[in-house]
């Protein structure tokens, strides 16, 4: 037996034919579906990249212990089981996380590997001077931004770019061992992940009018862009989107052509989708895990019941592919996997869960039945208590400062650290989901979400899968502290928060603020941090309400920002009342500056 994956980053099933698209150029994507099962209801789990790939590797949730994190001492990995047991196991990719810090435990895990470099900021190519940088939209502008547009110039075909020689090696390995048993490739490409940066022979599939500046990578913050830099990235991406497609299309090719669909499994999935503008958002993490993000593309083609061009509406996540491969090579799962195999979701349906866990480290909790979901916030702004478990501290591109480890503890074993005891060591989140409140959709009826509702029979029956998904995983008893939950005995309608938090919910989803409604001048609100410290008057003015930020990093990270990108980015630094204040004093001390 032989098996194939074919993994995307941020690959959003929305904008896919097989899932209702029908303007973006993805035949292939078509060609798929007709030759696989398409599977309508696949949740992810851990959110975002590397916790979704340790779920990948473990067949369990983790992000209710660690945030992004290696794979731990006492994880489970497939591939490496699948390895011990004689399966030749191989990686190809680009997906520069493998070596940060944060990563740098997965791709050893296979007997081979090949990695490509370029994606993303990927601390690639050496150069002291500056690389030129058109004129752009983007605001954070840190290390990673200026690499990029040194790497980039490594790029100027389309046989260079990282995602083509990942599809390269991995169609090398399928040439050079078609004919062999035992053996499971993986092909994971960084794409469509942002940057949005890809050759004309896409882009001229999405011909449009567009003279603004640079943007093809967009901040994780509120939409305020015109209508045509909207569009603008949508089609970037949906250009990006279909030389994955010309990529994938490369594999069934392949398949086609040594005729590996009589005995090869294959799997094509994506960690998590990405806001391309719903909910008026850009990215993912900082906003609530809405469908767009969370609720991901599958297809499955399995040799022994060649079942193919059919839908499967069974709830399943990524926690169950590590399963559904150790089955296939005919291995059992460990007992700290909460994942099942699919073999017979992909023959008939079969339903393995009543509800699917997600979420990040320190954000919403959230629960879905397959029809609704439930978004479960923090009971205050603290978002406290909080803590990191593990016996790998580091972050994603750094170890854990020392100050994170001078309150840390040795924790006696949790139920799936195989009776190692784990460092516990305080933490806090990147945004609080207090800010958006806890929210309850009901996707057959508004499958857009765009009207949370209040319902408290519902409210009550999703508050109690979500507590028995959380004590199923395993949770920290402080996880229940922060969201007002149980950790023993039943959920009641004390426990409720649909209702009480609705406000923060309105407030979260009401327009963002524009620059139209502010006063311009030399001095405003719409001038970068950067400039408007170097006027004394501007300079006081910001340091009443931001003196942390302009003492500390921000100027030489984000000084490309403006106060109005303050509010409406993802940590919202200011208030509306706040900006509305420093726009009027900008506006006074502007008319004290000379005229020439």
């Amino acid at each position: 037996m032989k098996a194939i994956m074919v993994m995307f980053d941020s690959l959003n099933r929305q904008m896919l034919p097989p899932y209702g698209c029908d303007w973006t150029h993805t035949p292939n994507f078509s060609r798929l579906a007709e030759r696989s099962v398409t599977f309508d209801n696949c949740y992810a789990g851990s959110m975002p990249c590397m916790p979704a790939r340790r779920e990948l590797h473990t067949g369990r949730y983790n992000f209710l212990h660690r945030s992004w994190g290696p794979l731990e001492p006492f994880d489970d990995s497939c591939p490496q089981m699948l390895r011990d047991a004689g399966v030749y196991t191989h990686l190809v990719t680009d997906h520069q996380h493998y070596w940060e810090d944060g990563g740098a435990t997965y791709h050893n895990r296979y007997r081979t590997y090949e990695l490509f470099r370029g994606q993303e900021g990927d601390a690639w190519k050496g150069h002291v001077v500056d690389p030129e940088i058109p004129d752009n939209i983007r605001r954070i502008t840190g290390e990673a931004w200026r690499q990029d547009w040194v790497n980039r110039q490594y790029m100027t075909t389309e046989a260079d770019q990282p995602q083509t020689k990942t599809f390269d090696a991995g169609l090398e390995f399928i040439a050079t061992n078609h004919a062999e048993d035992n053996w499971f490739l993986q092909i994971e490409t960084f794409d469509p992940h942002e940057p949005f940066f890809t050759h004309e022979p896409y882009k001229r599939l999405y011909a449009h009018d567009y003279d603004g500046p640079h943007f093809d990578w967009p901040d994780y913050k509120r939409v305020t862009e015109t209508d045509d830099q909207i569009a603008h990235l949508r089609y970037e991406y949906a250009a990006l989107l279909s030389m994955c497609d010309h990529n994938l299309g490369r594999v069934l090719d392949t398949m086609d052509e040594h005729g590996l669909w009589d005995d090869t499994m294959l799997i094509v999935c994506t960690d998590h989708g990405f806001l391309l503008g719903e909910h008026g958002w850009w990215g993912k993490m900082v906003q609530p895990w809405y469908d767009e993000t969370i609720h991901t593309p599958l297809f499955i083609w399995d040799p022994r019941n060649r079942k193919a061009n059919e839908r499967r509406t069974a709830l399943v996540q990524t926690i169950d592919l590590g399963p559904t491969l150790l089955e296939y090579f005919g291995l059992d799962r460990t007992p700290d996997m909460l994942g099942t195999p699919l073999r017979d979701t992909v023959t008939d349906d079969t339903p393995i869960r009543q509800a699917g866990l997600f979420g990040s480290h320190g954000g919403h909790v959230c629960v879905t039945d397959g029809r609704h979901v439930y978004m479960r916030a923090c009971t205050t702004p603290d978002n406290q208590p909080l803590h990191e478990y593990t016996l790998m501290p580091t972050h994603m591109r750094a170890r854990f400062r020392p100050e994170e480890l001078r309150n840390a503890e040795l924790h006696p074993p949790l139920s799936f650290t195989k009776g190692a005891p784990v460092l516990r060591a305080p933490a806090s989140a990147m945004i609080s989901p207090y800010a958006f409140g806890t929210l309850l959709f009901d996707l057959a009826n508004d499958p857009g979400q765009q009207h949370p509702l209040i319902d408290d029979d519902l409210e009550l029956r999703m508050a109690t899968l979500l507590v028995d998904a959380m004590r199923t995983a395993d949770a920290p008893p402080e996880q229940y502290t922060r969201l007002g939950l149980p950790p023993e005995g039943p959920v009641t309608t004390d426990h409720l928060l649909a209702r009480t938090q609705r406000p923060q919910a309105e407030a979260a989803a009401a327009p963002p603020a524009r620059a139209e409604d502010y006063p311009t001048g030399p001095l405003s609100v719409r001038t970068p941090v950067r400039d408007l410290v170097t006027n004394p008057d501007a300079e006081r003015i910001l340091r009443r309400r931001l003196a942390a930020l302009l003492d500390g990093p921000f100027l030489a990270i984000a000084g490309g920002m403006s106060p109005l990108d303050l509010a409406v980015g993802p940590r919202a630094r200011l208030s509306r009342e706040d900006l509305a204040e420093i726009a009027n004093e900008l506006a006074d001390a502007s008319e004290a500056i000379p005229r020439n």
